[in-house]
Parts: structure tokens; C-alpha cells; sequence
């Protein structure tokens, strides 16, 4: 099964809305959500820091300007795709 990546941290409203959006597509597509908490790895909380949430799925990547419903959706067919 396809897995996403999702870099999150504590108490971040925009984390639970992504992270409510990839469970709402979870109906559609199969994958499993590994969820990363930057707080626990310097290197994530380092590259991460400013753009959390951050999905990551078969090498594409999209930080908070860039999630939404549709774009998540759109990530996720055109990888189905290649």
C-alpha cells in the first residue's frame, strides 16, 4: 500500500485540517498516513520548520501555501498515473 508522509507538530490547526483532508481522500485512494512529528528529529524540524504541514507522496512534495483538498486529490491521481 502507497504511503504518505506527513510532517506535523502539536497544537497546529493547519496539521489537523490537512490531516482531516488526507482521511477524507483515504475513501477514495488507498494509502497509509506515516505522521512525523518535527519536534522529535532536528533535521525535520530544521527543513521543515516554517512549512508545516508537509505532505510528501512518491517523491512530490507540499507545505502549507500548497495543501488543500484539491491539490492533495490531484497529487495523489497523477502519481496513479505514471
Amino acid at each position: 500500500m502507497e504511503r504518505i508522509i506527513f510532517y506535523t507538530k502539536e497544537n497546529c490547526p493547519l496539521c489537523d485540517n490537512a490531516l482531516a483532508m488526507l482521511k477524507l481522500l483515504q475513501h477514495d485512494y488507498p494509502f497509509e498516513i506515516e505522521e512525523r512529528d518535527i519536534y522529535t528529529n532536528d533535521a525535520w524540524l530544521e527543513q521543515y520548520q516554517l512549512q508545516i504541514p508537509v505532505v510528501q507522496f512518491r517523491g512530490t512534495i507540499l507545505n502549507c501555501e500548497q495543501i488543500s483538498y484539491q491539490a492533495l486529490e490531484h497529487t495523489l491521481c497523477k502519481t496513479r498515473e505514471d
